[in-house]
């Protein structure tokens, strides 16, 4: 049951990550692009400052649920994250199998449109400075940069990981500070009329609002991912995720206020065909100090959406290796590289496919990756503490949920409302995808004679 003293002792991965490192790529994922990104479709989901309500519920919901994730990283730290904790909370050899199959089957769909919105971004502000770049071009490139940098050994790239975060710390002072020394509170709070009237279009508006505020903390749990790879996972994961929620959501707050304090949120809302959102927070920093400063921030921008995609790109290519090192995925995805010993068959395929997804639109990529991840990993985790604490009480957990369960269903209600609130072919689609994934299970475990068509094997005593 317990991964961790298997994990230790493999030789094909190598422990490098500390607790700074782990933290550093948590946060370079959060905060990537996201706030610079994000802000004209949260202020055009509720159409004025009230929709930060969304954000501030997204934040109840991530706080937590990160919890969850540290519970779980914590007792089980190996490569994959959730397919171990879901595959081992429901059963290795019987349902477990199903919930670690569908999750990599989802994955494959909401992580790349996870890494694609990272390059969307990383277009649009590239936009600011070359006004007629070919989005198309920039995103496959950028794309293949990316791949690039994480074609190499996990010792190099911690060290990248630390670079690319501190340009993050960098570009986000840059604009907390600068919105702080100009923030105007009558444009900040300039609400609507009827901004806080409760109706079903203010239901569901907040929960747009809240969904881009869930995509905005995404990350907070990016080292579960490379559990394999992290130094005393133990300490590591838990402090690392909680530091990370911490931090970013005061990043966050700051960041907010100090854009929506500087430029009316009337000019970029509706955020759907209007120029201004494409690029934000440029448009902010030439405002006060013209085009030249602008630019530079520019550039750190994009740097920072570089770090939050090398950061997504890194943790997301070990889920379908680790699954398909324990024969519960396509086995050639479980192949190292001969000389530098990381999987760069996973590496490549989902590299590969975040670059196609880089050619929807913003609001499509945000919504189906939401809506693909919610029901199996995130609530499925949820249920996943709760069997491991019952099932396998001696189960070593050096971090436990505090004030178990309220965390948990809390976090349960908040995902729930998240879904519920997605448009309908959006959750049609999801559901759609869901019953696709149970056949080709179905199918995939029919033509290996595996459960649930041959009883699974028994477990020995311990």
């Amino acid at each position: 049951m317990n991964d961790q003293h298997s994990s230790e002792n493999s030789p094909h991965l190598i422990r490098h990550f500390t607790t700074l490192q782990a933290t550093a790529l948590n946060m370079s994922n959060m905060i990537g692009i996201g706030p610079f990104l994000t802000i004209p479709l949260l202020m055009s989901a509720l159409g004025g400052p009230q929709a930060m309500l969304g954000w501030l519920i997204a934040l109840l919901i991530v706080i937590p649920d990160g919890m969850v994730w540290s519970e779980l990283g914590a007792a089980m730290p190996g490569s994959g994250g959730s397919y171990v904790y879901l595959r081992e909370g429901f059963g290795r050899e019987t349902f477990g199998r199903l919930m670690a199959f569908i999750f990599i089957w989802q994955f494959i769909i909401s992580g790349p449109f996870e890494i694609a919105s990272g390059y969307i971004g990383f277009a649009q502000y590239l936009g600011y400075i070359w006004k007629d770049a070919p989005t198309k071009l920039v995103v496959i490139a950028i794309g293949v940069v990316n791949i690039a940098l994480l074609y190499r050994q996990i010792t190099h790239i911690g060290k990248i990981t630390v670079s690319l975060w501190i340009g993050t710390l960098l570009t986000t002072g840059a604009v907390i500070v600068t919105g702080a020394m100009h923030f105007d509170p009558k444009v900040a709070f300039d609400f609507p009329s009827g901004a806080f009237n409760f109706s079903t279009g203010f239901l569901f508006g907040l929960g747009a609002a809240s969904r881009v505020g869930v995509y905005d903390f995404l990350g907070y749990y990016d080292i579960c991912y490379i559990g394999d790879e992290v130094k005393n996972p133990g300490r590591t994961i838990p402090r690392s995720v909680i530091i990370s929620v911490i931090a970013v959501a005061a990043i966050y707050i700051a960041i907010n206020l100090s854009i929506i304090g500087v430029v009316s949120w009337r000019e970029f809302v509706p955020a759907e065909g209007n120029q201004a959102a494409q690029f934000i927070v440029s448009l902010m920093m030439e405002k006060i100090y013209g085009t030249k400063v602008a630019t530079i921030l520019t550039v750190m921008i994009l740097w920072t959406a570089l770090g939050s995609c090398f950061a997504l790109l890194l943790g997301y290519s070990r889920i379908p290796f680790a699954a398909a090192r324990d024969g519960y995925f396509f086995n050639v995805f479980s192949r190292l590289h001969p000389k530098h010993n990381f999987p760069y068959v996973s590496l490549l395929v989902i590299g590969g496919i975040a670059i196609v997804c880089s050619f929807f639109s913003l609001g499509v990529v945000i919504d189906v990756l939401i809506a693909t991840r919610i029901i199996v990993q995130f609530i499925g985790q949820i249920f996943a503490v709760a069997l491991l604490r019952k099932n396998a009480p001696n189960l070593e957990r050096p971090y436990r949920i505090w004030l178990y369960p309220l965390p948990s269903l809390i976090a349960l209600v908040g995902w729930l409302f998240i879904f519920l609130t997605l448009g309908r072919l959006i959750i049609l689609f999801s559901l759609a995808a869901l019953a696709i994934g149970v056949v080709s299970f179905l199918i995939w475990s029919r033509s290996a004679s595996k459960w649930p068509f041959k009883a699974p094997a028994p477990i020995p005593n311990r």
